[in-house]
């Protein structure tokens, strides 16, 4: 069970990243984001922006509203 909205929210970063076969290096460049700082993210370690969680969203060209969609993550 995910503790937490950063835990969650990560967990659907991930999840769709790894979906599309891309590493957490190519999801930063194309966010424009550090490596570490998504690697920190998908951990639910930081809280994340709305700038830059729009950002992530675009390089996955997907909404923002499919990353904060909790309800698809089993509890």
């Amino acid at each position: 069970m995910k503790s937490n909205i950063n835990e969650e929210v990560g967990f659907n970063i991930r999840r769709i990243r790894e979906e599309r076969g891309i590493t957490q290096e190519e999801l930063a460049d194309l966010a424009r984001l550090h490596r570490a700082y998504i690697g920190q993210i998908e951990r639910g370690e930081k809280n994340i922006g709305l700038k830059n969680l729009e950002k992530i969203a675009k390089a996955l060209d997907i909404g923002i509203k499919v990353l904060l969609d909790i309800s698809a993550i089993d509890k």
